[in-house]
């Protein structure tokens, strides 16, 4: 077989590529029929959601006080952040799974505190009482803090992920990445100065 040098130069990097991959794909997840990433194009899932009713109505409630609608966008379950959280913790990769346990578990947490002060569940509680327990647990010194303050935060930051990875959520921060530019004028003079170009 004689290679060109520019093709063999090729298959050498492929090889090193391989060799450095490879090796981290050993956390890939061993569920039946799911050997490697799903296909991110197709909108099929290839494993079970996880979330019951009663945790996606709770998780429903409490994306919309932390993300609610506003004059910049739409509540964080009206661009799908309860599906997207069902999904993310329904994973069977390391970091969903660790996830799955703390957020089911606060979800329970978050019911059972809810019934407590209301009588009823979270979702089914006014959006001032609900209010009230999420702002209690992020006060420093009370109670909900010492029991969910790691539930709470865990889920803050999932559901700004799952929110601000849509396009509303693009729109709500000025994103305007992913659109064609004739032109690139480069950063202004006070950027520059700012990071000691000029």
């Amino acid at each position: 077989m004689n290679l060109t040098r520019r093709e063999a130069l090729r298959l050498i990097l492929a090889a090193t590529a391989a060799g450095v991959i490879l090796p981290k794909m050993q956390g890939a997840p061993t569920q039946p029929g799911l050997s490697w990433d799903p296909d991110m194009l197709k909108k099929d899932i290839p494993w079970d959601r996880l979330m019951t009713p009663a945790e996606k109505r709770a998780t429903t409630a409490l994306c919309d006080i932390i993300i609610p609608a506003d004059d910049y966008g739409p509540a964080a379950s009206a661009v799908g952040v309860p599906d997207f959280l069902d999904e993310w913790i329904s994973a069977p990769y390391d970091t969903q799974v660790k996830d799955r346990k703390t957020i089911r578990d606060g979800l329970a947490w978050l019911d059972q505190e809810s019934v407590k002060r209301t009588t009823k569940a979270f979702a089914d509680s006014t959006l001032e009482q609900q209010t009230a327990l999420v702002t209690e647990t992020f006060a420093p010194d009370t109670p909900a803090r010492k029991a969910g303050y790691g539930f709470m935060k865990l889920f803050r930051d999932r559901t700004a992920g799952g929110y601000y990875t849509t396009r509303e959520g693009w729109k709500a921060i000025g994103y305007t990445g992913n659109v064609p530019q004739a032109e690139f004028a480069g950063p202004s003079d006070e950027v520059l100065k700012r990071i000691g170009v000029i």
